[in-house]
């Protein structure tokens, strides 16, 4: 179901005059309130994304129980009594111990989260490929399988929970209902932003009331991202893919005019799904970080992956750049480091080597800039915001 379809201009209206007038009225007297509040966001989001393959809520659902149960078996780990008996060596080699299983239970899940994801979105490109190098038949190797929507922003939301759990930063919540809202929920579930537990998760935790004020800024934002998409977007794409699609035989004015309007088409495109995202929420009292920051008024290439898809940018940087030593190592492997967080990122947009060659590209214009801010380096800082936060 698309933000800018029929179908979710019904849906949507629907769900929020259920969610506060009718289903919120019916359960406010019930002591499971919280958890049926959440039940009904879960329900509303598994039939927002079952439109579109009911197939793949099976997928997510599974997604959703292993995390929430590596949640649950690292508290049990981290709640076993150590005997007090123990000193010392002893003491510090059975904490060694728990940390340990503590590590295999977070890696396991990851492991098989980042499986899932590489089945469905990367098996076959890469024995295509591997085909093609060695000149080998693919019949009856390859998968074939469509590519579940949104697989790879609740993928990196469950993993980003198992992380920060291990880490401390977050308790495992024992209420599965929550969690399968936190994982599925539905303005955000297909194009982000791919919220951190730390933010999104507590707000499930605790009962949402009724904010005319919000509910009227989240409408105002949600019209705002669909102009962004609709009237910039698609009209700026039928003259960009015409000219694309005929590029031999136009002039470089052209496709120079082309390209100018591709920038306005992929913001418009990828902004405005993440305001409808974040002004949709706020009809349900829940907020959603900031995801683009006027991009294109960047001074530099750093600056603008401070202000390009925020919530993909710092993701990589909390849970791949700065576990890898960040910029407070050798100029080697910042080099290192800078590539590894590009190419990796050009490979979650899609299994493909243009994907991979825009990856280095940036990674090539980004270098200048973090190697010469050392330690202050793009990754480590956050820009504030300035600006209006519709843009």
């Amino acid at each position: 179901m698309l933000f800018n379809s029929i179908q979710f201009a019904l849906f949507l209206p629907i769900v929020f005059l259920l969610y506060w007038f009718v289903f919120d009225r019916f359960i406010s007297k019930s002591k499971y309130q919280l958890r049926l509040q959440n039940a009904f966001v879960v329900v509303a989001s598994y039939v927002f994304y079952g439109w579109w393959d009911w197939r793949f809520l099976l997928l997510i659902a599974f997604t959703s129980f292993c995390s929430w149960g590596s949640g649950m078996l690292m508290q049990r780990v981290e709640n076993q009594q150590i005997d007090p008996n123990l000193t010392g060596g002893g003491k510090s080699l059975e904490i060694n111990k728990l940390q340990r299983r503590k590590k295999l239970i977070t890696t396991a899940n990851i492991v098989l989260n980042l499986l899932i994801l590489a089945i469905f979105k990367y098996y076959d490109f890469f024995v295509t490929e591997f085909a093609q190098l060695f000149h080998i038949s693919t019949d009856g190797l390859l998968l074939k399988v469509i590519l579940p929507v949104g697989i790879s922003f609740y993928t990196f939301q469950a993993l980003s929970y198992s992380i920060d759990v291990y880490r401390g930063k977050i308790e495992p919540t024992k209420d599965i209902v929550a969690f399968f809202a936190f994982i599925s929920f539905f303005p955000q579930l297909v194009a982000g932003p791919i919220e951190r537990a730390t933010n999104l998760l507590p707000q499930f935790l605790k009962k949402r009331e009724f904010d005319y004020d919000t509910a009227v800024d989240g409408m105002r934002q949600i019209l705002w991202g669909l102009f962004k998409k609709i009237v910039v977007a698609d009209n700026c794409a039928v003259f960009v893919d015409e000219v694309f699609k005929t590029y031999t035989y136009q002039s470089g004015s052209t496709l120079l005019l082309a390209a100018i309007f591709f920038t306005f088409q992929i913001y418009g495109d990828f902004s405005g799904y993440s305001d409808i995202a974040i002004g949709t929420a706020k009809l349900f009292g829940i907020k959603l970080m900031r995801n683009f920051n006027v991009p294109y008024f960047s001074r530099d290439i750093a600056e603008f992956w401070r202000r390009w898809h925020i919530s993909l940018t710092t993701w990589f940087r909390d849970y791949v750049y700065i576990p890898l030593g960040g910029s407070r190592v050798s100029k080697a492997k910042v080099v290192r480091n800078t590539f590894i967080i590009f190419l990796l990122s050009g490979f979650w947009h899609g299994a493909n080597w243009t994907f991979i060659a825009w990856g280095a590209y940036h990674a090539i214009l980004f270098l200048p800039a973090n190697i010469e801010r050392g330690r202050s380096n793009a990754f480590d800082i956050f820009l504030g915001g300035v600006w209006v936060d519709y843009f």
